[in-house]
C-alpha cells in the first residue's frame, strides 16, 4: 500500500471521535485531525434497555456532523466501529439502519472480543513492552487483556466504564468516600474473576481518555521537563497519591484542573479506582500509558492487510526511527552507513580495553546513528537544541519516557557544555555511571557523524592501533576526503576525553597512506 488516506469514527459511550489518517510507506502513518463529541450516549439506556430516541437523534446529528467534515477533508473511506452504549442497547439494529437511512454511514458494532483485541493490536504496535496486561475503560465497557511476547493469551470485556459505573455508585457529580468503598469492593469482586491475571505481576498498559488524563494530571502537578504521555510510566504510589489529591477536590475545582478535560470531571475518579484496583489484583508495578487505542488498532489492521511489513510489532522502535529519520532529510542509505561506522567504532574501542562491551549499549549506539543531528533538518547552526528538542518531545513508539531521553541526549550531543545544559532537567532519571555512558557514547556518535559531513558515505573501514602514549585511528576512505577529515580533527578531542587517551588520525586513501597529522 503506498498511499491511504481514511478516517475512522470511533462511537463510544462516553464520547464520538472523528480521526483522519494518511498512510504512505515512506512516512508511515500520521492524523490529519481528530475531533470529539462528548455524546455520554450510555445515559440515552432506558432501563428497558432501548436507547432514547433523544439519544439516536445526538448519534444521528453528531455523524452528520462528521460527514461534512470528511467532505472537507476529502476523504471518502470511512470505517464507523460502535462500541458497549451501542453493543448494550436492545435496540442496535434500528440505530444502525437509521444512521444508515440518515447520514449514509455504515455503523460496524464491534463485538466485546473486537474490541479487545484491536486495543491490544494498538499496544503491540506502539509500545515496546513485550508482556503485559491492557486495561481499556471506556464510558460503558472495560476490556482487559493479556499478552504474551506480543501475542494476545486472554482477553474479557466487563459491561461497565466510567459512564455506568457513576451511575450506579455516585448520586451527585463526584463521589464520597462511602460511594467509593462500595466502588472499590465492586471493581475488586469483578477483577477476581479473571484467574489469569491475578498477581502475575506484569505491567498495565493502560488505553484511553481517562487513563491519558490521569498520566497529564501527573505531570502538570509535578511540573514535568517533557510534553506527551505516550510511554509515560506510573507507580501504584503515584496512582494513590492522585487519588488523594483528586479526592480533595470540588467538582468545579475539577473541571478548572490542568491536565483534566472538563468533560471527564465527573467520572476521572471512578477510572482512577479501577486502574487502582487493577493494579492491586495484578500485583504490578508498573502502569504505563499509550495515547493509542482502538482507533489505531483498525487502521494498523487495515494497512497490514495489504502490506504484512508495514508494521513490525516485535522491533516496534525501529522502524519509527527509520520515518523520523527520513521525515528531517536522512536517507535509508545514510541512516544504515551511519550505525555501521558508529558499531565499527564501538567493537573497536572495546576491543582494545577502552570501552566495556555491552550488548545493551550498543544496541543504544545503534539507535542513537539513526537519528544523530536530525535537527540540522530545521537549522544547521542550532542542530544539537533542535535535535534534543524534537526527540525528547515527541511521541516516539517503542520508548518509554527515559529511553527517549536518553536518545534524545545522545543524538544531540555536541559538546559536554550543551550535554550538561539538556541533561540537567533529568538529574534523577540516570545515576553518575549512566550520565558518564552516554556523554561519552554522544561524543563517539559526533565523531561518527563528522566522517559523513559531505553524505557521500567515502569511508569505509575504520581500524584502531596503541601505541606507548597514544592511539592511532586509521580510516580508509573510497575517494577524495578533505571534508571527513577537516570534521574528524576538529571533533577528535571530545572522542579523546571520552576514550581518556590522546589520538591521531591516519587518513589511508586508495590502499596508499597519508599521514595528515
Amino acid at each position: 500500500m503506498n498511499e491511504l488516506k481514511t478516517a475512522i469514527i470511533d462511537i463510544g459511550s462516553n464520547t464520538i471521535r472523528l480521526v483522519l489518517y494518511q498512510y504512505n510507506n515512506e512516512e508511515g502513518l500520521h492524523e490529519l485531525g481528530n475531533i470529539k463529541t462528548v455524546a455520554r450516549l450510555r445515559t440515552y439506556i432506558l432501563p428497558s434497555g432501548e436507547m432514547s430516541e433523544e439519544g439516536i437523534h445526538v448519534l444521528a446529528e453528531t455523524l452528520q456532523t462528521f460527514k461534512a467534515m470528511l467532505e472537507d477533508f476529502e476523504v471518502t473511506d470511512v470505517k464507523a466501529a460502535a462500541t458497549a452504549a451501542i453493543r448494550q442497547a436492545s435496540n442496535r439494529d434500528q440505530i444502525i439502519a437509521e444512521m444508515k437511512v440518515r447520514t449514509g454511514i455504515q455503523i460496524e458494532l464491534l463485538s466485546e472480543e473486537e474490541e479487545a483485541y484491536f486495543g491490544f493490536v494498538a499496544v503491540a504496535y506502539s509500545s515496546g513492552t513485550k508482556s503485559g496486561v491492557t486495561i481499556d475503560i471506556g464510558g460503558g465497557s472495560t476490556e482487559i487483556t493479556l499478552f504474551e511476547n506480543k501475542e494476545i493469551q486472554q482477553s474479557h470485556s466487563f459491561p461497565f466504564g466510567t459512564v455506568s459505573l457513576k451511575q450506579r455508585f455516585v448520586k451527585g457529580d463526584i463521589m464520597n468516600s462511602g460511594e467509593r468503598k462500595e466502588l472499590i469492593a465492586f471493581i475488586k469482586e469483578q477483577f477476581q474473576t479473571l484467574s489469569w491475571i491475578q498477581k502475575s505481576g506484569l505491567p498495565i498498559i493502560a488505553i484511553g481518555g481517562s487513563a491519558r488524563n490521569i498520566a497529564q494530571i501527573h505531570q502538570q502537578k509535578h511540573d514535568y521537563p517533557i510534553a506527551s504521555v505516550h510511554g509515560y510510566e506510573m507507580t501504584e504510589e503515584n496512582l494513590e497519591e492522585l487519588s488523594i489529591f483528586l479526592g480533595q477536590l470540588s467538582f468545579q475545582e475539577l473541571k478548572q484542573l490542568d491536565g483534566l478535560s472538563s468533560d471527564r470531571a465527573d467520572i476521572i475518579l471512578p477510572a482512577l479506582e479501577v486502574f487502582r484496583v487493577l493494579m492491586d489484583t495484578v500485583g504490578s508495578k508498573s502502569f504505563q500509558l499509550t495515547k493509542k487505542g482502538l482507533r489505531e488498532g483498525l487502521i494498523i489492521k487495515k494497512i497490514l492487510q495489504t502490506d504484512s511489513n508495514a508494521f513490525d510489532k516485535y522491533n516496534v522502535f525501529e522502524g519509527n526511527a527509520r520515518r523520523l529519520a527520513r521525515q528531517y532529510g536522512r536517507t535509508e542509505k545514510e541512516v544504515d552507513y551511519l550505525m555501521h561506522l558508529a558499531d565499527q567504532l564501538y567493537r573497536e574501542c572495546c576491543h582494545l580495553g577502552y570501552l566495556p562491551y555491552n550488548a545493551g549499549d550498543l544496541q543504544l549506539i545503534r539507535k542513537a546513528a539513526k537519528v544523530f543531528n536530525i535537527g540540522e533538518y530545521i537549522e544547521l547552526s542550532s542542530a544539537s537544541q533542535h535535535t534534543f528538542y524534537l526527540i525528547a518531545n515527541q511521541s516516539i513508539d517503542g520508548l518509554n519516557h527515559p529511553e527517549r531521553v536518553k536518545l534524545a541526549l545522545l543524538a544531540s550531543y555536541k559538546n559536554k557544555d550543551y550535554f550538561q545544559r539538556f541533561a540537567a532537567p533529568f538529574s534523577t532519571w540516570m545515576n553518575r555511571e549512566d550520565y558518564r555512558k552516554i556523554r561519552d557514547f554522544g561524543a563517539l556518535l559526533k565523531f561518527v557523524y563528522a566522517l559523513n559531513v559531505s553524505k557521500r558515505n567515502v569511508v569505509h573501514a575504520i581500524d584502531m592501533h596503541p601505541e606507548e602514549d597514544y592511539v592511532q585511528l586509521n580510516i580508509y576512505v573510497k575517494n577524495n576526503a578533505a571534508a571527513e577529515k577537516y570534521q574528524a580533527n576538529r571533533h577528535k578531542k571530545h572522542l579523546e576525553r571520552a576514550l581518556k587517551i590522546p589520538m591521531t588520525i591516519n587518513f589511508i586513501e586508495e590502499g596508499w597512506n597519508t599521514d595528515d597529522n
